[in-house]
């Protein structure tokens, strides 16, 4: 596939649907890096990028759309819908937490909470797809999810990014797969997961796609079992580190306490990685971080 042309064309197709999010230089781990603030894109994350894609791209049955989700991606299918016009339905599972379910709910699309983590969310989600006729928007692992996530990469090199190296984090790779399809070599990227859940690092640990257990304060948002077939094929190769929990709540910390900017434990891991030390630069080289979400539990707002 030629994938700068696929995400090019995603480009074009959700203008005016999704935002172009803002970027700003910041001194958090001691030195400048880039940030691009993609926790400002509708409903909080960057999925809503890869919902409009797929909306825009297919024609959609009469059933609508299903999708499953950890939470964001469930949001941002739900709103991609809502703003097109189909009926939605999503699953998600009880560790979504209250603020992502209530911000699925406020789009009015059909939700259903089910026990246990996101693999089971799919598993509903897949028989609603076949009794019903729906359409699967997947969360990560599928061509137009990867190119509309694309989009945030090819939007940053537009705004005139710098760095040589891109931090992103990982949950099923729809993110990361992007922009490793995005930058194509031309930057290095770096996958950052939690320590309690790192599809990508034990699939490249073990040379293949394996199922891990999922925990965590970022488990929400990045608690796939097992890592997508499109970013693995793309990810052969690259560098992945592993953060802790302690550290993702650091960097969430620093990140409100230095810009007043908030997001939530998925947003903040990428940056964790530096403000830790995990990831350590070249004395020459210039980095980037991804702040891919903001929708923090509880809602400081809610009620």
């Amino acid at each position: 596939m030629n994938w700068k042309s696929e995400i090019s064309k995603a480009r074009d197709r959700i203008a005016g649907y999704a935002q172009v999010t803002p970027v700003m230089e910041s001194r958090i781990p001691g030195y400048p890096i880039e940030l691009k603030l993609e926790h400002m894109q509708h409903t909080g994350s960057f999925k809503a990028r890869g919902a409009f894609n797929t909306l825009l791209s297919m024609d959609v049955p009469q059933a609508g759309v299903v999708a499953a989700s950890g939470g964001n991606h469930g949001a941002a299918a739900a709103y991609a819908a809502q703003t097109l016009g189909y009926p939605a339905k999503i699953f998600v599972p009880e560790l979504a937490g209250p603020s992502k379910i209530a911000l699925i709910r406020q789009t009015g699309a059909d939700l259903s909470v089910v026990s246990g983590e996101y693999a089971n969310a799919l598993t509903a989600a897949q028989e609603h797809e076949a009794a019903t006729g729906a359409m699967q928007i997947h969360a990560y692992d599928a061509p137009a999810t990867v190119a509309g996530q694309g989009t945030c990469f090819a939007e940053w090199d537009a705004q005139g990014l710098q760095a040589d190296t891109v931090l992103v984090a990982v949950g099923g790779g729809g993110l990361i797969a992007g922009a490793l399809a995005w930058f194509d070599g031309a930057r290095k990227v770096v996958a950052v997961e939690p320590e309690t859940s790192c599809a990508l690092n034990a699939a490249l640990q073990a040379g293949k796609p394996v199922d891990v257990s999922v925990s965590g304060i970022a488990a929400n948002a990045l608690g796939a079992r097992r890592i997508g077939q499109i970013c693995f094929d793309l990810a052969q190769g690259m560098s992945s580190v592993l953060v802790s929990d302690d550290a993702i709540a650091d960097a969430q910390k620093a990140l409100w306490q230095s810009h007043r900017i908030l997001v939530e434990p998925a947003g903040a891991a990428a940056l964790a990685a530096l403000a830790s030390g995990v990831y350590q630069p070249e004395p020459d080289e210039r980095v980037a971080v991804l702040l891919c979400g903001a929708n923090i539990a509880p809602d400081p707002f809610a009620g």
